[in-house]
């Protein structure tokens, strides 16, 4: 009889695995890591947790990521800082342009005269305030303006006209932050809109301050009065940067009433005229700066919670 073969043991053959399903998030990571339908939303996450971080919007609590990134993306085209800063850059590009190209200057003249005629009322508050007396007023868009006053302390009284229009323009560039400040602010830019016409018998700057009020009435009522920011911001760059479109007159149309920076070199002559206007452009921009800052940690809101807050004053 023929022997067997011996016996060489096999290794055991495993069975089959069964199909790995990914490993789902526990409910604690659930709840801290945002998921995104689309599939470029990886090269994007940092930008949209920078957004987060900026607006105050916590995506641990936020239920649905569609709204999420919604929402960030409303306020990266609308509400970021960067955003703002860009539109004032390019504000500022374009109140130059208008200020100092010939026939374009008049369609914002309802603007200029609202600029100029804050300017000299600081002037104006400052001589009284320092016991002078007004002698004489000029708000022109073409020819600028002048105030003529007798006594006081003329140092003060100069500088309160570039002081002021400083922040006063930065307070609307703040309003460019929140609709609700750019309603309340729209007030006040609705009565200075028409208070210099008790100065201007002009039919076509007129005209054109009608269709401003007419602009700013229609606003309230596009995407809930958030165009007003638009508009607010307009105006403050205006008037924040007054130096600039007062030293431009100066140079290039030279108007009969002097820039301030003029009239400081008259004050102090050891410092010519364009030190002056160095000096007071970078005053300007500093501050300009600071309500830029100031806006954007004061109003860390999203359109919609803008726009809920904004609808208890007089909703549209």
């Amino acid at each position: 009889m023929a022997s067997l073969p011996p016996y060489v043991p096999r290794p055991p053959i495993a069975p089959p695995a069964p199909h790995m399903s990914p490993v789902a998030p526990t409910h604690d990571q659930a709840r801290i890591i945002p998921r995104f339908h689309s599939s470029s939303s990886s090269s994007s996450l940092p930008l949209i947790l920078l957004a987060s971080s900026l607006i105050g919007l916590n995506p641990a609590r936020s239920r649905c990521s569609t709204s999420y990134a919604s929402t960030v993306a409303r306020f990266l085209l609308c509400c970021s800082p960067l955003t703002r800063i860009l539109q004032i850059v390019v504000y500022a590009v374009v109140i130059f342009a208008f200020w100092n190209i010939p026939g374009a200057r008049t369609v914002i003249n309802p603007l200029k005269l609202f600029t100029i005629g804050w300017h000299e009322l600081c002037h104006i508050s400052m001589a009284i305030l320092t016991g002078g007396s007004v002698m004489k007023v000029c708000i022109d868009p073409d020819m600028g303006g002048a105030t003529i006053v007798s006594g006081g302390h003329p140092t003060t009284i100069l500088a309160a006209g570039y002081v002021g229009s400083t922040i006063f323009g930065g307070l609307f560039i703040m309003a460019g932050f929140d609709t609700l400040v750019s309603k309340i602010m729209s007030f006040v830019l609705g009565v200075g809109l028409i208070a210099p016409l008790a100065l201007v018998r002009n039919k076509l700057t007129i005209l054109l301050t009608i269709i401003y009020e007419g602009l700013l009435v229609g606003f309230w009522f596009i995407d809930h009065a958030q165009a007003l920011r638009w508009y607010c911001l307009f105006v403050g760059v205006m008037n924040a940067l007054y130096v600039v479109w007062d030293i431009a007159d100066d140079k290039y149309f030279r108007k009969a009433n002097d820039s301030d920076a003029t009239q400081w070199s008259i004050l102090y002559p050891r410092i010519p005229a364009h030190v002056w206007a160095t000096l007071w452009i970078i005053f300007e921009i500093a501050v300009l700066t600071g309500f830029v800052l100031l806006g954007i940690a004061a109003f860390k809101r999203t359109p919609d919670e803008m726009a809920a807050e904004a609808a208890q004053f007089l909703p549209t």
